[in-house]
């Protein structure tokens, strides 16, 4: 029911065991033919801004920013059912689920929720889909390869030296900082990490606190928010008065990163998130395939 959690079945070799997803889940591209189960209660076009408000507003009123079609679960007839506990304003919540679930008459599937708050938190996860689905010793086999990836990532990046100071913008208007699993991967990429704690949620920041705080390197991944997406709001940034003194800006180490793939998402393709990371911080040194795809340079 989540991005992310339908990424970690299709890793775990389940794919063919799908029956439906939410509107967000796109990776891999053969499961957008499976029917849509959930949808959101705003308006997703529009600006970082105008998503904001309308997101605050639905969540003032104590209401969910999404819904989920409990006819369409009575009809796919799931036995299994993946979602999270970690935001309801980037996914489907429990709540949700649970809900939709007790409206169902003939099936009772089980709900497996996941909380992914830092890093270890998502290798959990892994193994707690693997275990719901019976095959706990893949969980573990795929858990591993991945543990061993980002090491290989990390120790690269460690053999360096450098290690430039990092400002991680999760959301461009109002400004919002990464954090959660955000700053382990920088710390992994051996960048300096200037905003936002590991295992929290992201912080709102001021655009003051990025001119204090001068980073070396500003990195832009907006959850939700493909690169051309982010690319259409930069200027809401090097708009402001003070952005072309800013040390990032004056060296040309501002990147934009394609969040709604990558960085937003606690699954399998946070190895992917650290390459990124490890050639944004390393351009001279590191090359993972990512230039262009996963990331770019603003200009």
């Amino acid at each position: 029911m989540i991005a992310s959690a339908t990424e970690i079945v299709c890793a775990l070799g389940y794919e063919s065991n799908l029956v439906g997803r939410s509107h967000e889940c796109d990776y891999p591209a053969s499961i957008k033919l499976l029917p849509v189960c959930t949808a959101p209660k705003f308006n997703v076009e529009g600006t970082s801004y105008e998503i904001d408000q309308r997101v605050k507003a639905i969540v003032q009123d104590s209401l969910s920013v999404y819904r989920v079609d409990a006819g369409i679960l009575e009809e796919l007839q799931p036995t299994h059912i993946v979602t999270q506990s970690q935001c309801e304003v980037c996914a489907v919540s429990l709540k949700d689920v649970e809900l939709a679930v007790c409206e169902l008459t003939s099936s009772h599937p089980m709900v497996v929720s996941l909380e992914p708050n830092e890093l270890s938190d998502v290798w959990k996860d892994i193994k707690r889909v693997g275990a719901a689905l019976g095959d706990s010793e893949r969980a573990e086999r795929l858990v591993t390869g991945l543990q061993d990836r980002i090491t290989g990532v990390a120790d690269a990046c460690s053999a360096i030296g450098s290690r430039p100071s990092v400002a991680c913008i999760e959301w461009i208007e109002p400004l919002m900082a990464a954090g959660n699993w955000m700053p382990e991967l920088v710390e992994m990429a051996s960048g300096v990490n200037l905003f936002g704690e590991a295992g929290k949620h992201a912080p709102w920041m001021t655009f003051e606190d990025l001119i204090a705080k001068d980073p070396d390197v500003i990195f832009v991944s907006p959850c939700g928010f493909d690169i051309a997406r982010t690319m259409r709001e930069m200027h809401l940034l090097e708009g402001k008065a003070e952005w072309s003194s800013l040390s990032a800006v004056r060296n040309g180490r501002v990147y934009v990163a394609d969040g709604n793939a990558f960085f937003n998402r606690p699954g399998p393709r946070l190895v992917e998130s650290l390459e990124i990371l490890a050639e944004v911080l390393h351009p001279d040194v590191l090359n993972y395939g990512h230039r262009d795809v996963g990331w770019v340079r603003c200009q």
